[in-house]
């Protein structure tokens, strides 16, 4: 039996990969906008366990499925097995014996790297504590979408140095940009991977302003990611000072983007007038989802499709 291609954290795919993948999301979008069905995934069936609350996430996935051709079917911790104790092991032999690829978005890392080892199938991270992989896929291509390669290109991450922040720091190495990340002190980005990541590629502050100048994307995200909702209080004092404001993207490139993976808070960690702004790419962002999953899942599932 062949080895399935997994999907766990963004360093996953080489370079090589990522470019095929960005270059068949732009032609899937162009098709799916001229109203062309493609359809090289009937009778193919995609299972997606949730463990985290979704809305993005969720609607990609199953409308990006059933364009393909597929069906998504939804499990989620009240309904199956897995909110019995059933364990991630089990679950994933039993799945992927009736799937053809596994999505999964959960807590911890592991779960999914478990679920991965004992899959026949393809198996995607659509969301951990650790890594957001599939966000930054998507944010990646709206750059190139916009601007051109990222390559050599500088995007300053301000908030916290969660899931979104080491997704960004594994793509800056691969993709060949500058990530600046600027988080208040304790809320440090922690890699995770065991790679070294040069000055060339990365660099931290404690003061947004810093992290902002200069650079070609400015991106956020909430202060209290879902699982750290006890924290909320100490985080907003902590983070006071972090919003993206107009003043603060005003210090970067003017003609900089601005992107958030959503949702948003107006008012806390972004402005308004920011992330309703001219600046702002956040809707082509989170449409951008569903182009490059399906993109993810074709390529996953069939391989280097060039039609």
């Amino acid at each position: 039996m062949t080895q399935a291609r997994h999907f766990l954290q963004f360093s996953d795919l080489s370079r090589e990969a990522l470019t095929h993948v960005f270059e068949r999301a732009a032609i899937l979008k162009r098709r799916r906008n001229a109203g062309e069905l493609y359809r090289p995934l009937i009778g193919q069936v995609m299972t997606m366990i949730f463990e985290k609350n979704s809305t993005r996430t969720r609607v990609s996935f199953e409308a990006g499925m059933s364009q393909l051709g597929g069906h998504a079917m939804f499990l989620d911790s009240k309904t199956s097995q897995l909110g019995r104790g059933e364990p991630v092991e089990d679950t994933a032999r039993v799945l992927s014996r009736m799937s053809d690829i596994i999505m999964i978005r959960t807590f911890d890392q592991q779960a999914v790297e478990a679920l991965a080892a004992n899959s026949r199938v393809p198996v995607i991270n659509g969301l951990t504590n650790e890594y957001h992989p599939c966000q930054i896929l998507a944010d990646v291509f709206t750059f190139i979408e916009q601007k051109g390669s990222i390559a050599g290109k500088t995007v300053a991450w301000i908030g916290d140095g969660n899931n979104m922040a080491r997704t960004w720091l594994q793509a800056a190495k691969i993709l060949g940009f500058k990530l600046k990340v600027a988080t208040p002190k304790g809320y440090e980005v922690a890699v995770l991977d065991g790679c070294d990541y040069g000055a060339d590629c990365y660099e931290a502050f404690n003061d947004p302003k810093e992290a902002v100048k200069d650079a070609d994307l400015v991106t956020t995200d909430v202060f209290t990611s879902m699982g750290f909702e006890a924290e909320a209080e100490a985080r907003r004092q902590a983070f006071c000072g972090f919003m993206v404001s107009a003043e603060l993207m005003a210090l970067a490139r003017s003609d900089a983007l601005f992107m958030h993976c959503l949702p948003a808070h107006r008012g806390e960690e972004v402005a308004a007038e920011v992330i309703d702004g001219p600046q702002s790419v956040v809707w082509d962002e989170a449409e951008n989802r569903m182009h490059v999953q399906k993109a993810l899942i074709e390529y996953l599932l069939l391989g280097q499709v060039n039609d």
